[in-house]
This record gives structure tokens, C-alpha cells and sequence, in this order.
């Protein structure tokens, strides 16, 4: 049975998702779950583009020790240098140097010959070499790459050092028949191919990434870079945990498979889903809500009898088993702690014991405490670690039905002044928010806002969920409470602390200039 390596790259496509803004944080504990789940390879961000980035990277490599850690860099010697750097800890470091080889990019983007493209993926490569063993060479728009030129830019590259190829469909633009045919092309006439692993890296923009990717593994590459929950710039990447069923499933097919426990595959997904802010749609391959739900008549009675009829994926090869209650209001904090270890929460000390008095808190407020509970409680505690933040000090709505909403709320600014405000809206949420824009005298847009409890039951935790920009930054934020405008409130405001967080962040490069690979 043929490995197929796996190439994770949610921590630097995936983020890439609009609004998407991950703390340094966040980015480690998704980090850990990865390795848990068994990935080859994690890309944890691009360096060179700002200085949290290129701290995020450092941290990972320096923690992560179980799988590879990419970093990635244009074709110059300052992004080189970059990922070196921050890569310096990593127990397996890997450079992945990029440039574009499409006709349209080369004139259009770059503004060099097709020679001086050559001639500078050469001389990234080899300054990368200089560094690291494990270099990856990418050739973004690949599929819409003359193929002749693609051989002889291979070929150098291969020379120069590279261990692997990535020939990525950026735009989404190929099919699968096309996608293999360029993987079969390549294979039989670039000389030194036997040197390196090819792989595939796929955008969903036509709704093709994962089976084009299937395509490439039958095409023979060895590698396939992928993103939880399929998240990404535009239509989003190639869904990690598609591809890596599919492949369990249709072992007699493919005749390949991964190296991933399988059964972390809704753990991970979740965490990933709760830490963006991006919701699983419910009619989503092995990871939706509705992926196991039968409504037919017919459906439900061949189920009850065998479930294998209309159930090609046991439940529990992905790890989806019914919240057992295993703590209470009586349970302490060696319990809490085991319960975090079998969750795989990485949390330090100090979040550990944030986690611990909201775990009290919401004991007295809920008769069944589920993991979902707790890790959104993990989640929020590691939130509010974030420094130099506002944070919601006390709240009060006044509502009625034919009468003006009324918010008066306080808040701490990031110097640990209290400051208190009122203000009216249409509605309670509007008028929470225009007091907290009146707190902060400055507009703070509102793009989007969404609801949704942890569970089931009139004592569920509210998770809210809103998009905003601010200072020109657009971000995410989420906030978690039992009270849906408390939720709200701290929502809006953890959106408005990343935003004014990634607007600090030194060296941010333009936007043109963000890597699409």
C-alpha cells in the first residue's frame, strides 16, 4: 500500500480565509492537534509577513516536535532568511520557496522572461539549500503553466537541491483528467524526477479540490497539501479529511493511504471551525453535522437493520461518539485536568486555572457539563490570555417590545481604566454595539453576525460568532456565554481586539503581495 504523506497548510492557506485571524495561541493548540492527528507536515505561516507570523512559526517549531515544520518564502533571500530563522528550533525544518511560472503571472505579476524566472527559482532554491536539507519548490499556477517550460524549470530546480515539487492548481482552474495528465507528463520526461516527491496542492474554486487531488494520487505524486475543514482564500483548499477518507474507504481503489488517526478527525475539525469563527456547513462531507443524519423512511429502517446499507463510514473511525458526562459540580481540578488531557487541550498553567473557575461558574448555572462545554471554555480562557485588550466589565439591556433598546454596559480599556456608556438601537444587539462604538469613538462595521449554542438544552452555552472591520483590518471575532448578549458583547469585542492587533503587527506585507499558492 503506497504512504501518501500529508502537507498541512491551515495554519498558512487556510488563515488566509477572509476575516480569518488566528492568535499566537490558537495557532499552537491547532498546531498540537495536527501532530496528534498525524500529519507529515505542518505549514505554520508565512514568515516574512509580519512579525506575529514569523513568532507563530518559531513557537510551533520549537514545541511541535513530532512532524515537519514548513515555512514559506517567496523567491528572494529576505523570506529565505526569514523561515530560517524562525525555524531555527525545529526538530525538521523545511524551507518551501515559490514563484510563479504561468505566462499570465510571469508578464503580468512578475514582469520577467520565462529565463529569468528559471534563473531565479534556481538561485532561491539554492540559497535555501544553504540552510536546510528538506527544501520544497512550488510552482504556483502551475495548471495554467506551459508544460515544456514547467520540464526544463523542474529539472533546474531538482539540480539545485529541491526534495520536493509541488505543482499547485492556485486558481482552482484544472479537472481531474487534465491535473493527472500534468503529473504523468512531468514524471516521464523531467530526467532527475526520481529525486524528489511530487505533490499536489488543489483550490476549490470550480468545486473540484479534492477530486483533483485524487487525481494526482492515482497520477503517482507522494504528497498532498490540504487544509482542515477545506478552509482557504476564495472557495477554500482540498478538504484534509476528505481526501484521508476517501482513501480508508477505497483502500481497493486507490491502493494508497496516510499515516493519520482517523479518529481525531472531528476533533480536529471542530477546533479548527470554533478557533476561525467558520462554520462546518451541516451537509459537509465526513465532518457535517448532517454527515450520519437519515430522514427517508427507507434510509432509517435499512439502517436500524444494518447500518452499513447507507453508512459507508462507521461514526467512529472518525472519532463521532455520543458527550458521555464524566464531571460535575463536584469534580476538582485533577479531574478538569485529566478531562483536558483526554480533549488533547495543550493549556499553560494560568489558563488552566481560568478554565477552572469558568468550569465552577458554569456548574452553577448547567445540570450537564459535556466536552463541548469545556472546550469552549478552553478556547475562551486561552482568548483571554490575549494581551492589551478590551474586555467587557459589566452589562445591562433594557427591552421591550414597543419601546427603544437601551444598553448600558462598561468596559476596561487596555490601560485598566473602567469606562461606562449607554446608548439605543433597534434592537438589543445594535444597541450594544453602539455603545461600545461610542466607547471607542470610532466606527467599528458590523459584516457579520451569527448564533449557535455548544449543545442541545435551554442551559446551553450561546457561541457568537461576527466579522467587523476596524481600522481598516477586517477580523473575526467569537465570545461565550449562557446569556446570548453577553455572548454577543464580548464577541464584538474580541473581533475588535484582534483587528487592533493585527493593525500593531510590524512588517505587514500589502495585501498584493500575499502568496496564493
Amino acid at each position: 500500500m503506497r504512504k501518501i504523506e500529508v502537507f498541512d497548510t491551515t495554519l498558512r492557506d487556510g488563515e488566509q480565509s477572509a476575516g480569518v485571524n488566528l492568535h499566537i495561541h490558537e495557532k499552537l493548540e491547532i498546531a498540537h492537534q495536527l501532530a496528534r492527528y498525524g500529519v507529515d507536515v505542518i505549514e505554520a505561516g508565512f514568515p516574512a509577513s509580519s512579525r506575529g507570523d514569523f513568532e507563530s512559526v518559531q513557537l510551533i517549531a520549537r514545541q511541535v516536535r513530532t512532524c515537519s515544520i514548513a515555512g514559506l518564502a517567496r523567491s528572494t533571500e529576505r523570506d529565505i532568511d526569514a523561515v530560517r530563522d524562525a525555524l531555527r528550533e525545529a526538530a525538521s525544518p523545511r524551507i518551501h520557496v515559490f514563484i510563479a511560472t504561468s505566462p499570465i503571472h510571469m508578464k503580468h505579476k512578475l514582469n520577467l522572461t520565462p529565463d529569468q524566472t528559471l534563473e531565479t527559482a534556481v538561485a532561491a532554491v539554492k540559497y535555501a539549500k544553504r540552510f536546510c536539507a528538506d527544501v520544497e519548490w512550488s510552482a504556483e499556477d502551475a495548471t495554467r503553466s506551459d508544460w515544456d517550460f514547467l520540464v526544463r524549470i523542474i529539472t533546474r530546480v531538482i539540480d539545485a537541491g529541491a526534495t520536493v515539487v509541488n505543482l499547485p492548481d492556485t486558481v482552482g482552474y484544472t479537472t481531474p483528467e487534465e491535473y493527472g495528465n500534468l503529473f504523468r507528463y512531468i514524471r516521464e520526461r523531467v530526467p532527475n524526477i526520481d529525486r524528489v516527491k511530487l505533490s499536489a496542492h488543489c483550490h476549490d474554486d470550480l468545486g473540484m479540490a479534492v477530486i483533483n487531488t485524487l487525481s494526482a494520487i492515482q497520477a503517482g505524486v507522494s504528497q498532498v497539501e490540504v487544509t482542515v475543514n477545506g478552509i482557504g482564500e476564495r472557495a477554500g483548499n482540498t478538504s484534509l479529511e476528505e481526501v484521508a477518507v476517501a482513501l480508508a474507504i477505497r483502500k481497493d481503489y486507490f491502493q494508497a493511504e496516510t499515516g493519520l488517526n482517523l479518529e481525531q478527525t472531528i476533533r480536529t475539525s471542530r477546533l479548527v471551525s470554533k478557533l476561525t469563527g467558520m462554520v462546518v456547513p451541516p451537509n459537509k462531507a465526513v465532518v457535517g453535522a448532517n454527515a450520519f443524519a437519515h430522514e427517508s423512511g427507507i434510509h432509517q429502517d435499512g439502517v436500524l437493520k444494518n447500518p452499513l446499507t447507507y453508512e459507508i463510514i462507521r461514526p467512529e473511525m472518525i472519532g463521532l461518539t455520543s458527550n458521555v458526562m464524566a464531571i460535575g459540580k463536584h469534580s476538582g481540578r485533577h479531574a478538569l485536568r485529566e478531562k483536558c488531557k483526554e480533549l488533547g487541550l495543550q493549556l499553560e498553567e494560568q489558563e488552566f486555572n481560568r478554565l477552572f473557575r469558568a468550569f465552577k461558574e458554569l456548574t452553577g448555572k448547567k445540570k450537564e457539563v459535556t466536552d463541548d462545554d469545556i472546550l469552549a471554555l478552553a478556547l475562551e480562557s486561552t482568548n483571554e490570555a490575549m494581551a492589551s485588550r478590551y474586555e467587557l466589565e459589566f452589562l445591562n439591556v433594557f427591552y421591550g417590545q414597543d419601546s427603544i433598546s437601551t444598553t448600558t454596559l462598561g468596559i476596561r480599556r487596555p490601560d485598566g481604566t473602567v469606562v461606562r456608556e449607554a446608548a439605543t438601537g433597534n434592537g438589543s444587539v445594535e444597541a450594544i454595539y453602539n455603545t461600545i462604538e461610542r466607547i471607542l469613538g470610532e466606527p467599528v462595521q458590523l459584516i457579520d453576525y451569527r448564533i449557535q449554542s455548544t449543545t442541545g438544552g435551554q442551559d446551553a452555552l450561546a457561541e457568537v460568532y461576527v466579522k467587523v472591520q476596524y481600522h481598516g483590518v477586517t477580523s473575526s471575532g467569537r465570545g461565550i456565554d449562557n446569556d446570548v448578549l453577553s455572548a454577543s458583547a464580548k464577541a464584538f469585542l474580541d473581533a475588535i481586539n484582534r483587528a487592533a492587533l493585527k493593525d500593531r503587527v510590524e512588517d505587514k506585507v500589502a495585501a498584493s503581495a500575499a502568496p496564493t499558492v
